[in-house]
C-alpha cells in the first residue's frame, strides 16, 4: 500500500476547479502508476479500465491499494476519507 496528499499551493490545482479545487484524474492515474513501479512491478503498458468514482481535494491522503489478478495485470484501488474514490487494472510492461 502506498499513500499520497497533495499541497494546496500545487500548480495541479490551478484553474482545476475555481473556488473547489480537485485532483485531476490523470494525477491520480500517475501516482497509481509511479506505486506500481516503485512496488516493483515494472511499468504499465495499458491501462485497461478505470472508474472514477469520487473526487479528491487539496491534501487529502490517499491510500493506493495493488492486487495481481492475473498475470501481466495489476489491479489498482485508491481510498480517500474511508471511501474508494478510484479503482481499475492496468497491463504491465
Amino acid at each position: 500500500m502506498s499513500d499520497f496528499a497533495l499541497p494546496a499551493g500545487h500548480p495541479c490545482f490551478a484553474g482545476h476547479f475555481p473556488g473547489r479545487p480537485l485532483v485531476p484524474g490523470v494525477v491520480l492515474l500517475d501516482a497509481v502508476f509511479t506505486a506500481i513501479a516503485g512496488a516493483g512491478h515494472g511499468a504499465v503498458a495499458r491501462l485497461r479500465h478505470a472508474k472514477f468514482i469520487a473526487p479528491v481535494g487539496p491534501e487529502e491522503a490517499v491510500a493506493i491499494v495493488l492486487q495481481s489478478p492475473a498475470p501481466g495485470r495489476i489491479g489498482f484501488r485508491c481510498h480517500c476519507r474511508g471511501a474508494l474514490v478510484l479503482s481499475g487494472e492496468a497491463e504491465l510492461a
